[in-house]
C-alpha cells in the first residue's frame, strides 16, 4: 500500500513539473508574440539577439577548437551539451562570463524562431541611427519578465560586453559568498 501511495506521489509530482514547465514555456510564447514591434524595432531587436546567440556560439568553438567541425550552429551545441559533459561544462562557463543564465537563453531563442523568418539584421551604426535608447523600448513594450531580462541582457552584452546582474541577484550572490554569521 505504501509502495503504490509512493508511486503515485512520485508521478503527481512529475506530471505537475511538466505541467508547470509547459505553462511557463506557453506564457514566454505568448510573450514572444505579443509585442506589437515596429519593423524597425523588431529588426534592432532581432539583431541584438542575433549577435549574441553568434557570440556564445563563437567563445563555446574557441574553447572546444577539436569540436569545431562536429559543432557547426548554436544549436548544435544546445543539442548535445546534454550527452556531452565536455561541451555542458564549456556552455556553462560561456553563460557564466557572459552574465547569462539558462532561461535568458531560452528567451533569445525563442525570439529568435519566432521573429527570425521576418526580421533582418541592422549592424550597430544603423541600430544607433534610429533607436537612442533600447533599453526604454524593451522596458515599456516588453512585460513577460523572463524575455525582458533576456533582450536585457543581449544588447548588455552587445553594447558592454557582459550582462550586469540585476540588484536582487547580486546581493543572493553575495548572501551565498559570505559566510553566516552566528552567536
Amino acid at each position: 500500500m505504501d509502495f503504490t501511495k509512493d508511486s503515485l506521489t512520485q508521478r503527481f509530482e512529475q506530471h505537475s513539473k511538466a505541467l508547470a514547465s509547459q505553462a511557463a514555456q506557453d506564457e514566454l510564447w505568448r510573450a514572444v508574440l505579443a509585442p506589437k514591434f515596429t519593423s524597425m524595432e523588431l529588426n534592432i531587436l532581432y539583431s541584438y539577439v542575433i549577435e549574441v546567440l553568434i557570440c556564445l556560439h563563437t567563445r563555446v568553438l574557441d574553447k572546444l577548437p577539436d569540436l569545431v567541425r562536429g559543432l557547426p550552429t548554436l544549436t548544435s551545441i544546445l543539442r548535445r551539451k546534454v550527452k556531452n559533459q565536455r561541451i555542458g561544462v564549456v556552455w556553462e562557463s560561456v553563460l557564466e562570463e557572459c552574465g547569462l543564465q539558462e532561461g535568458d537563453i531560452t528567451a533569445l531563442c525563442t525570439f529568435f524562431i519566432a521573429h527570425g523568418h521576418r526580421a533582418e539584421y541592422y549592424g550597430a551604426k544603423v541600430r544607433q541611427m534610429y533607436i537612442r535608447d533600447i533599453t526604454f523600448l524593451i522596458t515599456n513594450m516588453v512585460k513577460n519578465q523572463a524575455l525582458q531580462d533576456g533582450l536585457l541582457k543581449a544588447v548588455q552584452i552587445i553594447e558592454k560586453g557582459k550582462a550586469v546582474r540585476a540588484p536582487e541577484e547580486q546581493k543572493s550572490l553575495l548572501k551565498e559568498l559570505l559566510p553566516s554569521v552566528r552567536n
